[in-house]
């Protein structure tokens, strides 16, 4: 109602697949939501400055309904990144980072196939914890900001920092 108000707007939902499941395998709930969402979509595209978008990584979970033409119907696939991809993005999250010389970008883009953007980034932001509590653990703490320089991030914190992150999944 609110969007409908001040138009010209976009309602973006994220993981549009937690309140759209397909009806019939769930609660009597999430049927109700699934219907009252559908009922606001179609009042949505009644209003032409009225955009909906929606995001998922799981549209098989998605009711059918939601993606008949006139609700969410354009679907745009964002694909995993390829190896040159993978290795743009690591690029990006390690520019300026202390690396050890036993860290080869090249040979991480290789082995992070099937990784998604996202998922290299936290890769990149878990090794460099590791690096720092590594580093801090040997450290005195009147010395922090003098041996600030010494932290560097190894292959070692990468593969640990990988094996942290495919447990949590």
């Amino acid at each position: 109602e609110r969007a409908r108000q001040t138009a010209p707007a976009i309602v973006f939902l994220d993981e549009v697949d937690a309140i759209a499941s397909s009806r019939g395998e769930g609660h009597e709930v999430t049927e109700r939501v699934v219907s009252q969402l559908l009922t606001e979509m179609d009042r949505a595209a009644d209003h032409p400055k009225l955009m909906v978008l929606a995001a998922t990584n799981r549209k098989h979970d998605i009711d059918p309904a939601i993606l008949r033409p006139g609700r969410l119907e354009q679907h745009i696939e964002v694909p995993e990144p390829d190896r040159e991809a993978r290795r743009e993005i690591l690029s990006v999250h390690t520019e300026g980072a202390p690396l050890a010389d036993d860290v080869d970008l090249d040979e991480m883009a290789e082995t992070t196939a099937g990784y998604s953007g996202a998922e290299i980034e936290a890769l990149v932001r878990e090794a460099s914890m590791r690096a720092i509590r590594r580093a801090a653990a040997d450290i005195d703490p009147d010395e922090v900001e003098e041996q600030a320089d010494s932290v560097s991030i190894t292959d070692g914190d990468f593969e640990k920092a990988r094996e942290t992150l495919d447990d949590q999944q």
